[in-house]
């Protein structure tokens, strides 16, 4: 006699998306694993390959491994059994360089070295922790905001100005003049080599680079990039690098290091674009160790966002920072003085 057996199907997952990623119409053919590194910040491959294999990577909606190779258009997520959790701001005692501040906004020197805000893989000791902290207790600070008080914001190993508002209405009101660049801001660099102008403009369509998402670089047209301006002065020339003033006309994301590699001078020390190689010299042992010191002093690109100016939301005041050039800057261009006093004698 035979019997029915009711075969139990395995249950079906219930995947809430974390990732999403459409690839870019030229988007040449490339491993999910590193078209993905490329995009999220703070998670490896490993990581990648193991949702892969436990299901979690989808092409267009289908499982996929992790040596599947992306498409043009591709729609690749990363999907899980819990929903994404939404970040939330933990206050931290965090010392801030604090410049300046009133009962609408705060203007802070951050130091290099610290990330602006938290994201994958930095969740905690980040400036925004640190302004969750100092504001603690103010009823007018939305802590609850994915990016309370910032208007704008300076890379992880950039030190400099930041203004930071206490209330929706100062950000709504700061927020404006940074998109219609009626801001003042002023960087410092060291750069290898010197442009061959003492003052120029540098310009562009500054967008993602599409064989590495996580760089910068410039576009004939606005297809893949936005309209870029900065202009430069050379306010030092030492020989293999030198010193120049930076005023940002636009505000995209690594702008000065973008625009400097673009035209052969990358910022020193400036991994991402080049600068943490000899671009400029000699190929002498004694100079190659000269250069790794100046490495060490300044173990970042060599930028500083010296000044910044805007109008106070309440006052209608024009107000203008200064900050000084932070230590290992300051070190690392009295080293190449001294070298090329040297080279002179």
């Amino acid at each position: 006699m035979n019997e029915d057996f009711d075969i139990e199907e395995p249950e079906e997952k219930n995947l809430y998306e974390h990732y999403r990623y459409v690839a870019d119409k030229g988007q040449s053919l490339i491993r999910v694993d590193k078209f993905l590194n490329d995009r999220i910040e703070g998670i490896s491959r490993t990581k990648i390959q193991d949702a892969a294999d436990s299901g979690f990577l989808f092409a267009n909606g289908n499982p996929i491994k992790a040596n599947y190779k992306v498409k043009p258009n591709d729609v690749i997520t990363i999907e899980f059994e819990a929903p994404r959790q939404e970040l939330r701001i933990i206050p931290e005692d965090i010392p801030l360089d604090i410049v300046y501040e009133d009962d609408q906004l705060m203007v802070i020197n951050k130091k290099p070295g610290m990330v602006v805000h938290p994201g994958c893989g930095n969740y905690t000791g980040t400036l925004v922790n640190a302004i969750a902290w100092h504001l603690q207790g103010n009823m007018q600070f939305e802590d609850n905001d994915p990016r309370p008080g910032l208007v704008h914001r300076i890379d992880k190993d950039t030190s400099g100005l930041l203004v930071v508002a206490k209330n929706e209405q100062a950000k709504a009101f700061l927020a404006d003049q940074f998109f219609h660049k009626t801001t003042q801001r002023t960087y410092i660099a060291v750069a290898w080599g010197t442009p061959k102008e003492n003052e120029g403009t540098v310009t562009g369509y500054i967008g993602r680079s599409l064989k590495d998402r996580k760089v910068m670089t410039l576009f004939p047209d606005d297809t893949n990039g936005k309209w870029s301006v900065t202009h430069y002065k050379v306010l030092k020339d030492l020989g293999y690098v030198s010193v120049v003033q930076c005023n940002l006309e636009t505000g995209r994301t690594h702008q000065i290091r973008c625009h400097f590699k673009s035209i052969g001078h990358p910022l020193f020390n400036d991994e991402t674009y080049g600068g943490n190689q000899i671009v400029r010299g000699t190929t002498f042992t004694k100079y190659k160790q000269f250069v790794e010191n100046c490495f060490s002093v300044c173990p970042r690109q060599a930028l500083h966002a010296k000044t910044l100016g805007f109008t106070h939301p309440t006052t209608g005041e024009f107000m203008q920072f200064d900050s000084e050039i932070p230590a290992d800057m300051a070190a690392l261009i009295e080293k190449w003085e001294k070298y090329g006093n040297n080279e002179k004698n």
